[in-house]
């Protein structure tokens, strides 16, 4: 009978500041968002002063949606194919010089609103860039563990500063002159420039194709298929679009109807918008003590429910102290909605595509937060509450469409939990039958991953030597937490589930289906298994030694399929587990620690290919 698993110890939430690289990125983050923050505002501030109109206010949010739309899906491409820290110094070097332009432009009447409008569209145009490859490059930077607190902290570093931003926009705006405004802005670009240029290199190898419009159509196809086929991206759009749509309402909303309907001056208005910040925070901190308490689709409704009631009261208000209190606590559950949407999309997205699937991501959420601020129009016709109130009921209805969403609702999380817990009951797979592999089950290997085509037949037949075929029954643990082996399984038919044992029982990993493959690391290097895979239905498994392995890797497609998913596993193991992979090639561990291009649509299994799963 197998042992019963003991549950990891949790890591301290503050781990991931022990990273040097994080800590560097977690300040370039609180500074340059400050400044961001102090533009946002005194643009906003200065077209209300000239326009004396909420509409140009309004248009002056919108204007930095726009580029999403133009350049949004390109710039993921570019961010796939290049050196992401370099991308995120040379944009905010970029910056500094389009938000110092807007310090000049003000200055001049006859072009101060066209150029105000032209240089806020090319800093968001130029802001698409750094987005993608700043999102992509965080699960480099954390573990698996640390990714929930990472994305925490950052949400703080990003919505506190922005706090600090709006206050310090309202001070300048009410003593000095805006143009001071911008120009601190582009200050904290260039601190932000340099705090990037102290990180370390994350480099992406140079595409073997030179870059084309078909190549990058084809890299689009790709990143927008994976948002499409995988059932949990595409629900956790489907949830955000609902989302996305009450945020454009509410951005638009909250400055007519606190001035206008509560009688709250300018500064109790800019005080709304940055105790959103505050909220936001203490939110951020609660998820990163708590996050691992509870799977991130709980997380995304708690959030959701949290800030539809705060918006509730918020609309029937008349006190503007209670509108205030209402905004700082929608600010706090969004924190749990935001950080867990977040950590969802980076666990599901391949590597190698992060850039292209969040920037097609970005450009649909900001087409709908459009849409959402083009329907605050409708405040003109219908009461501002009554707009607000619909805002909140959408809210409501994303947090029940999460129950049900595939991948997200509670029915599949709660299985996956069953599952897992089930299986300590079960019988070990070392007891079940098992056969010597034949050439029909490796051509049925091959027709769902390509690579393994390109064997010859002698390494066909070494692939095949010691390998044995298992037939396992739903419910069985196929692999145990803490154990070690010297074997990876390849799944032949059916589906298995990846989970670890935490407080509080079990939390899910991630599905795999036929094509999928799992325990290829500890394989390799002997290191213990660091999650529970059991078979959701009855599964047959292709089991093959580490030796086998290491023989085909000479064959650089299937060395390739190997290695890029080693390397997406591997990045979000902890440090101390490196040591452990001083029996692999060093040219396989130079390998490892980039990215590479996608492999051939027809090479990848249905369900998307080889998932995040146990070593």
């Amino acid at each position: 009978m197998s042992a019963v698993a003991v549950p990891a110890a949790a890591p301290s939430m503050f781990a991931v500041f022990r990273k040097r690289d994080f800590r560097l990125l977690w300040l370039a983050q609180l500074i340059s968002t400050a400044g961001s923050a102090l533009t946002d505002l005194a643009a906003g501030i200065y077209v209300y002063r000239v326009t004396g109109s909420a509409l140009a206010v309004g248009l002056t949010l919108m204007v930095t949606a726009i580029p999403t739309l133009v350049v949004g899906l390109l710039a993921g491409v570019f961010v796939d194919r290049h050196d992401r820290k370099r991308i995120m110094w040379t944009t905010c070097l970029i910056q500094a010089i389009v938000v110092a332009g807007i310090a000049m432009v003000i200055e001049f009447d006859s072009i101060a609103l066209p150029g105000l409008f032209l240089l806020l569209l090319a800093n968001a145009g130029i802001k698409q860039f750094f987005d993608p490859a700043y999102d992509s490059l965080i699960p480099e930077l954390a573990s698996e563990e640390e990714l929930a607190a990472a994305n925490s902290f950052l949400s703080i570093a990003s919505f506190g500063s922005t706090a600090i931003g709006f206050a310090a926009a309202g001070l300048l705006a009410s003593t000095v002159d805006l143009y001071w405004a911008f120009m601190i802005d582009a200050a904290s670009f260039v601190f932000c420039a340099g705090l990037i240029g102290l990180m370390g290199r994350y480099p992406m190898p140079k595409p073997e194709d030179e870059a084309s419009v078909r190549v990058i159509l084809a890299n689009l196809r790709s990143g927008l298929s994976t948002l499409w086929h995988t059932p949990i991206i595409r629900s956790l759009f489907y949830v955000g679009a609902l989302v996305f749509f009450s945020f454009g309402l509410w951005n638009v909303l909250l400055l007519p109807f606190s001035i206008s309907t509560l009688g709250a001056t300018e500064f109790e208005y800019g005080l709304q918008e940055g105790l959103t910040s505050v909220g936001f925070v203490l939110g951020s901190f609660f998820m990163a003590r708590f996050a691992q308490r509870m799977p991130e689709p709980v997380w995304v409704i708690v959030g959701n429910v949290g800030m539809g009631l705060a918006g509730l009261v918020y609309a029937l208000a008349t006190s503007i102290p209670l509108a205030i209190a209402m905004v700082m606590v929608s600010g706090f559950f969004n924190s749990p909605m935001s950080v867990a949407r977040q950590t969802l999309l980076q666990r599901n997205i391949p590597r190698d595509k992060r850039g292209r699937v969040f920037s097609a991501y970005y450009v649909m959420r900001d087409i709908i937060f459009l849409a959402g601020m083009g329907g605050a129009g409708l405040a003109d016709v219908f009461d501002i509450r009554l707009m607000l109130v619909f805002s909140s009921l959408l809210l409501f209805a994303s947090a029940l469409l999460t129950l049900f969403a595939p991948g997200l609702g509670i029915a599949t999380w709660r299985a996956v939990s069953a599952r897992l817990a089930a299986a300590e009951a079960a019988p070990p797979p070392e007891v079940l039958p098992t056969r010597p592999a034949t050439p029909a089950d490796f051509d049925l290997l091959a027709s769902r991953i390509g690579p393994l085509a390109q064997l010859s037949p002698e390494q066909r037949a070494s692939f095949l030597g010691d390998a044995t075929v298992r037939r396992l029954p739903a419910g069985t643990r196929i692999v145990e937490h803490g154990s070690t082996a010297s074997s990876a399984y390849f799944v032949l038919d059916g589906s298995a589930t990846a989970g670890v044992p935490t407080e509080v029982g079990y939390r899910g990993l991630s599905t795999m289906g036929a094509g999928d493959f799992f325990g290829e690391i500890a394989a390799l290097t002997g290191s213990p298994r660091t999650a529970d895979v059991v078979a959701d239905a009855d599964t047959t498994l292709l089991e093959v030694p580490a030796s086998a392995l290491r023989a085909v890797m000479v064959v650089p497609e299937v060395q390739k399929l190997l290695l890029s998913t080693l390397t997406t596993r591997l990045l979000r193991t902890e440090s101390a587990d490196l040591p452990r992979l001083a029996g692999l090639d060093p040219d396989a561990l130079r390998d490892l620690r980039v990215a590479r291009p996608d492999a051939d649509p027809d090479d990848r299994p249905p369900g998307g290919g080889p998932t995040s799963a146990a070593r």
